[in-house]
């Protein structure tokens, strides 16, 4: 195996290949870890845990929600990315699930931002994705989030349906709104009541899945959500190595027939968003219900 590797990846130090031989980088397509002493296979599949210098490890813990022959849900944590990406590799939730369970045919059926929290759903069975992002492309799924943002100055406009044309700014990581369109995104926005600090606990429904959905439909009604660095206004990147003050935005249930099993499927974070505190009037108003 060592002898094929150092072959077909000439730019990488036979020094390097060995070391991440030894650490299980490399395995078949059953994840059974190759070795240095691993013959050589034919027209086979080999998969590569790619190498990031000085990964950040994400402080938070990533539980599963469920588990079967299917599928695998999860709570992901606040700070971690979905898959792969720029300076997160193995620490994506991809990645862990793979390892964890020993099953590298774990594919996401829908994604959730980096900086957001909560319930998040994959495909065990590779000849099973498919149907699943299905749903997703067909809207047959009922997704609830959370949110903390500032106080509204009038709380009658709620509950209230955000409808908009979301598109890709000029800046690469941000979206924005144009009012001119056909609105291509639906969110559904619900009071629920007030936190300290000035800001409130929101509920929302989207019926539509665009990038930034939430967070721009936020923002639209000069609500932003606390902590988001994108939006309204696009702030300097973070540290790599910073956890702290995470987005307070939690992906909270998943509800969808499956389309293999039939069964009614129904997942719910257990996650608080920290910032999810009453106020004193709030609180007192609770007490006396």
């Amino acid at each position: 195996m060592i002898d094929f590797l150092i072959f077909r990846f000439p730019h990488i130090p036979p020094t390097i290949l060995q070391k991440r031989l030894k650490k299980g980088d490399f395995v078949n397509s059953e994840g059974i870890s190759a070795d240095i002493d691993s013959p050589y296979v034919p027209d086979s599949w080999l998969w590569y845990f790619r190498e990031v210098d000085e990964e950040p490890t994400n402080p938070f813990e990533l539980t599963i929600l469920y588990e079967d022959d299917l599928i695998v849900a999860i709570d992901k944590p606040h700070l971690l990315a979905s898959v792969p990406g720029g300076y997160h590799l193995h620490e994506s939730a991809l990645i862990k699930l793979r390892r964890l369970l020993n099953n590298i045919n774990i594919n996401p059926i829908h994604r959730l931002d980096r900086e957001t929290a909560g319930v998040l759903v994959f495909c065990k069975q590779s000849k099973y994705r498919n149907a699943y992002q299905v749903m997703f492309q067909d809207r047959v799924i009922n997704k609830s989030y959370e949110c903390i943002a500032p106080k509204p100055i009038d709380l009658s406009i709620f509950p209230l349906v955000r409808k908009s044309y979301i598109c890709r700014s000029n800046n690469f990581f941000t979206m924005i709104e144009n009012t001119e369109l056909i609105p291509n995104s639906e969110t559904r926005i619900e009071f629920v009541h007030t936190v300290k600090g000035g800001n409130a606990l929101y509920r929302l429904f989207p019926s539509t899945g665009k990038k930034h959905q939430l967070r721009v439909h936020m923002s639209g009604l000069g609500l932003p959500i606390v902590h988001d660095n994108f939006y309204p206004v696009l702030l300097a990147q973070r540290d790599k190595n910073d956890f702290s003050n995470p987005l307070q935005l939690l992906a909270r249930s998943i509800e969808f027939k499956d389309p293999i099993s039939g069964e009614h499927r129904y997942f719910e974070s257990h996650q608080k968003l920290e910032l999810d505190t009453l106020d004193d009037l709030d609180h007192v108003k609770c007490l006396n219900r």
